[in-house]
């Protein structure tokens, strides 16, 4: 993953998802906003937090 941090405009709007990437040995949970490149991060499923923790 690059770590080159491009500043986004605050009048552009992204589409942000996310999804479990279960396709290895070690399943990821990997946030990306799908109108740029290379905007995504990715973490292992069993260290992402739940969310209904954050409520």
């Amino acid at each position: 993953m690059t770590q080159d941090h491009t500043p986004v405009s605050e009048t552009s709007m992204g589409e942000v998802m996310a999804a479990v990437d279960a396709s290895s040995s070690r399943p990821s949970y990997v946030i990306a906003d799908v109108t740029r490149d290379e905007a995504w991060l990715s973490v292992s499923q069993t260290d992402a937090p739940v969310l209904a923790e954050w409520a």
